[in-house]
């Protein structure tokens, strides 16, 4: 296996990958209720509304939540990154979500949401804010 195919992810989920290719993180947010989620779901999370669900830009501001490091890659897709971090963060607008990030960060640094380019895919990568 030497791509790693996101677009398996399906039409529900074709607003935060089509974001990352052109560069902006999303997340859904519920009319209902006002709560905030990054996994594309038909019901919110907090009140289980259907139908109330719309796609938002997030600034990309975040706060990180837990940091680990990455030694063995678990493909061969990731081995040209390894050792890597990855981390959980919540970004500004709630919710939490997982991504790539910068050498070093760690929990309770406020970092910023930026994307890179890996086996032709975009992926997210959070560096320290300025």
């Amino acid at each position: 296996m030497n791509a790693i195919d996101f677009t398996s992810a399906g039409p529900l989920a074709a607003p935060f990958t089509d974001g990352q290719r052109d560069g902006v993180l999303r997340y859904q947010q519920c009319t209902a209720c006002g709560g905030a989620q990054t996994l594309a779901r038909y019901a919110c999370q907090h009140c289980g509304e259907r139908g109330t669900l719309h796609w938002r830009d997030a600034q990309g501001s975040a706060t990180v939540r837990a940091v680990t490091v990455v030694a063995r890659a678990p493909s061969d897709a990731f081995r040209a990154l390894a050792p890597y971090t990855l981390v959980i963060v919540q970004l500004a607008e709630g919710p939490r979500l997982m991504g790539h990030a910068s050498t070093g960060v760690r929990i309770g640094d406020q970092v910023q949401a930026g994307f890179f380019a890996h086996e032709g895919c975009t992926l997210l990568r959070f560096a320290p804010a300025p």
